[in-house]
């Protein structure tokens, strides 16, 4: 448990404070009595670029497809992912 001090020390110069805080462990100042939950809704989930293979024939009828539904043919196969993967988890 770490010994919880009320307020940091008033500075007379943003040198003094840059001193102090080099030297203090900020978390000295915390009440963790009082913290909260923070539930961060709208991070977008990381992403990683790959490099996929695919038949000309196939991606051309997957852009085809996408084209239907006026989005991205990206956008597309990782729904299509996604749909696969969830069904899957679904039957174990």
């Amino acid at each position: 448990m770490n010994k919880h001090k009320d307020k940091p020390p008033v500075f007379a110069t943003e040198h003094e404070e840059r001193q102090f805080w080099e030297q203090t462990d900020s978390s000295d100042f915390i009440d963790w009595s009082k913290a909260q939950r923070v539930t961060l809704s709208n991070l977008k989930p990381s992403t990683k670029t790959i490099s996929l293979r695919l038949p000309e024939m196939l991606l051309d009828r997957i852009k085809i497809e996408a084209n239907k539904r006026d989005m991205p043919y990206q956008s597309l196969i990782k729904a299509w992912l996604v749909d696969v993967i969830e069904k899957h988890n679904h039957l174990r």
